[in-house]
């Protein structure tokens, strides 16, 4: 069987925040591929929208959102730089970065997933404890339990 008889799609979401596990998910996957052909990489990172009563004015939530959102430009800048230096084309590389209610952000992760048909997510572990992941459950145990039809990668 050649390369053309290959029909999975070869799209990685990578969700991301400031934590060292999403680094570490990131310096994972560039590492692996290291921009080999056919790749594509989303960097994704979930902006939760807050509760309707979370700020007193409209006006400080939009300062919120604004600085917010400042912040995780370049936060996804600096990522999308790391897998460019690892040999990802630029047109591999996208960032994407969405304002959602977020009831669970696992559930945030997999409706992503659902809209844009990626074949992989990359997720960093959180450095919980075992009775706090009992508790409140992870990010990444959610959606390596709920994920359909696609591979989940857990990098610790």
């Amino acid at each position: 069987m050649d390369d053309t008889d290959l029909t999975f799609n070869k799209n990685i979401l990578i969700a991301v925040d400031e934590s060292e596990n999403a680094r570490r998910a990131v310096t994972y996957v560039a590492q692996l591929i290291e921009g080999m052909a056919g790749f594509r990489v989303t960097l994704l990172h979930v902006i939760p929208d807050p509760e309707e009563d979370y700020f007193p004015t409209s006006a400080e939530k939009d300062k919120w959102l604004r600085q917010y959102t400042q912040k995780t430009e370049s936060l996804l800048e600096n990522y999308r730089q790391m897998l460019l230096r690892a040999g990802f084309a630029q047109d591999a590389v996208r960032v994407r970065t969405t304002l959602r209610y977020c009831p669970s952000m696992a559930e945030c992760i997999l409706a992503e997933r659902e809209e844009t048909e990626y074949s992989t997510i990359v997720v960093g572990r959180q450095g919980r404890s075992r009775s706090e992941e009992f508790l409140f459950g992870s990010i990444s145990s959610k959606i390596v339990n709920h994920a359909r039809n696609c591979t989940v990668w857990v990098v610790e």
